[in-house]
């Protein structure tokens, strides 16, 4: 019997060439990491047609809410009863799949495939990356519903949940829209346009996406017609984001400010502010100024939900922490599976919650996929998935536990939060019971400015970019039009739902989401046909098949006495 070679067989031999990718220029073998060069966009200036279509659109609508805003009210009304009784079950489907999806990216054979070249590190150090995840999770949608939500559905659950007063239902509910869902929504879109951009070297566009599914028809009206819904999500998501802080802050001057019921004249003014701020600070070139600001916010709402940690029932507080998340995971299927097929209240209550921030998410994707794909560059897709779906969900966790766990917990001392006034007047409620009432409502409203205006220019500096062919400093008449647009939109929008405001930046939110559901569907299979093609999946194929057929040789030629080596084939 042949004796066992006892030398290791893991190293190469001699003539095993261990170069890893091919040089700039050359057309490399699919198994190899090929150097990204640097690519421009396919244009230069605005895009005639991107930018007219999506512009003379925009334009209409205004002109129509404008013009005859009840008869917008009421085609948003039939439009909404359409899109509920048609697609909701889209809505809720497809939020629930892309759970699935990332979560399969990351742990199956794609989770170790990096955004950006094989021995490419990550760009940003561990801590500073959890740091800004940290920040995308927060903004005004916490500040909005971070009292309302979860004391809403304490007094009135949701349809059949069974009776009022129960917190874990309350909390369950709350988590299920602001954890897993919103963030693997983001995911898709930012795991695209990172692997997209870092990996192949694509123009960061939501279109150039879709190249392993249209090829060169990415660049040609079909892309166009992505790019233009892609705007579209943007600017009716960045409207109803600044419909509610225009509420909420309308909400703390009447209270703080003492200045009785104010109407529209108010909201409409309010709205012109915030505008006129995130206008100037996307083209006046005070990055640096906006992102202290930004950095000064966070430090604020920290402080802001340690106050209330401090001064309100913190051992509640604390007790309400595992109670949320355990029943979270508990009714997460049943809250996942929810849809009008239960009967007409429940697709009522659907259409004013959960499809409503599944809407809302997907307009917001073009920007926040945009953003945490920036700052994930050299990253692999399983610390990617990681990060973007556990970072923000525990921000969300924590801040909900402290907020609505306050208000919950007065509301079962009796003081009535739930019914006092309007949802943006709640977390002043809730703060007035506790010292320095005043400040810390004060606080709010200019942390409600700020989250506003530092994503906000972000967005319509988004748009400009989708406008200008993928330009990453848009021309400053492109981003202004686009930001005034967005703070009309804004106004029509509020103005469309009559005395319930809301309900307007709700109905219009989730008609306007409609169309790029679709394009989130089509997009997820481009990136599963994209990554089934990279070099890293291609070259372990490529070693499974020839060390196995070599290991079949080897033993069958000379039993255990063999080794492998590698060179060139003869023949061809």
């Amino acid at each position: 019997m042949a004796t066992p070679t006892t030398e290791p067989l893991t190293e190469p031999p001699a003539d095993v060439s261990t170069e890893p990718s091919a040089a700039p220029g050359d057309d490399p073998h699919p198994a190899l990491d090929a150097a990204i060069e640097p690519v421009e966009p396919r244009g230069s200036g605005l895009d005639t047609v991107v930018f007219g279509v999506t512009a003379a659109i925009a334009l209409a609508f205004l002109a129509w809410g404008l013009v005859s805003t009840s008869s917008l009210s009421t085609a948003s009304g039939e439009g909404l009863a359409w899109t509920m009784t048609n697609t909701g079950w889209l809505f809720v489907l497809t939020a629930s799949a892309f759970v699935v999806f990332v979560i399969w990216l990351a742990m199956g054979r794609f989770g170790n495939i990096p955004l950006g070249r094989d021995d490419e590190q990550p760009e940003f150090r561990t801590v500073s990356w959890i740091a800004m995840m940290f920040s995308a999770g927060m903004g005004i949608g916490l500040m909005f519903y971070g009292v309302s939500e979860p004391v809403s559905h304490f007094a009135t659950p949701p349809p059949g949940t069974g009776d009022t007063g129960s917190a874990q239902t309350a909390m369950a509910t709350t988590l299920f829209h602001w954890t897993l869902h919103p963030w693997a929504i983001y995911a898709v879109v930012g795991l695209a346009i990172a692997y997209g951009s870092f990996r192949k070297g694509r123009v960061q566009l939501i279109s150039a996406a879709f190249e392993p599914l249209l090829g060169e028809r990415a660049h040609g009206p079909a892309g166009k017609v992505i790019d233009m819904l892609a705007i579209f999500a943007t600017l009716f998501g960045s409207a109803a984001s600044l419909g509610l802080g225009a509420l909420q802050i309308r909400s703390g001057l009447e209270i703080v400010g003492g200045i009785g019921t104010g109407g529209n004249a108010l909201l409409v003014g309010i709205i012109a502010v915030l505008t006129v701020a995130f206008v100037l600070s996307a083209v006046s070139g005070v990055a640096k100024g906006i992102q202290w600001l930004s950095n000064i916010n966070m430090v604020l709402a920290v402080a802001l939900a340690v106050f209330v940690f401090v001064v309100g029932p913190t051992v509640f507080m604390l007790n309400l922490l595992p109670t949320a998340l355990g029943s979270y995971v508990d009714q997460l299927p049943e809250m996942a599976a929810r849809t009008g097929a239960e009967g007409a209240e429940v697709s009522e209550w659907l259409s004013g919650w959960t499809v409503f921030y599944w809407a809302w998410w997907l307009s917001w994707t073009p920007f926040v996929g945009m953003f945490i794909a920036r700052i994930s560059r050299g990253r692999t897709i399983r610390q990617f998935v990681t990060g973007v779906l556990l970072v923000p969900s525990l921000v969300s966790l924590a801040w909900f536990a402290i907020f609505g766990g306050a208000a919950i917990k007065l509301q079962q001392d009796g003081v009535d939060i739930a019914g006092a006034g309007g949802i943006e007047s709640q977390l002043f409620t809730v703060l007035d019971q506790f010292p320095l009432a005043t400040v810390s409502s004060i606080l709010v409203m200019v942390l409600v400015a700020i989250f506003f205006v530092s994503g906000a220019d972000a967005a319509s500096i988004v748009m400009g970019s989708l406008s200008e062919h993928g330009a990453e400093e848009p021309r400053k008449p492109t981003v202004v039009f686009w930001g005034v647009a967005t703070g009309l939109v804004a106004i029509v929008m509020l103005l469309a739902g009559g005395a319930d405001a809301l309900n307007g930046l709700q109905s219009i939110t989730i008609i306007a989401a409609l169309p790029f559901v679709l394009v989130m569907v089509a997009l997820a299979v481009a990136l599963v046909k994209d990554l089934s093609a990279d070099p890293l999946v291609v070259r372990r194929q490529y070693a499974i098949e020839a060390v196995e057929a070599a290991v079949v040789t080897g033993v069958t030629e000379h039993g255990d006495d063999f080794v492998i080596a590698v060179e060139k084939d003869p023949e061809a």
